[in-house]
């Protein structure tokens, strides 16, 4: 029983580390700050800004939870809703990129 919930929380954080890299090697490279959406100017960028969006989403869903309004603290309900989501996200993130390696490295 424990080593699913080791194998599951490996999973999380392998979503976590790699959307972590993922936004901040975007902001360092275009200069812009990572957001969730799917605008661009050509069908390309579209297909760029989606695909930064599936894969650092949890990372951004994390820190939008953190955002506060004006002169007060984060609300307990946007952050706790936001770590959810987060998470539930960052476990689809890390099957996918553990399932890419795999792939990749002739295991699956």
């Amino acid at each position: 029983m424990m080593d699913d919930l080791f194998l599951a929380a490996f999973i999380m954080l392998v979503g976590l580390c790699f959307a972590g890299m993922g936004v901040h090697l975007y902001q360092l490279i275009w200069r812009v700050p990572a957001v969730i959406g799917y605008s661009g100017k050509t069908y390309l960028a579209s297909l760029g800004h989606l695909s930064v969006s599936f894969i650092c989403g949890p990372y951004i869903m994390l820190t939008m939870g953190w955002r506060k309004e004006a002169k007060q603290k984060p609300s307990l309900v946007a952050v706790l809703i936001s770590a959810l989501v987060a998470f539930s996200w960052a476990f689809i993130t890390g099957l996918f990129i553990i399932s890419v390696y795999l792939a990749l490295k002739g295991l699956g």
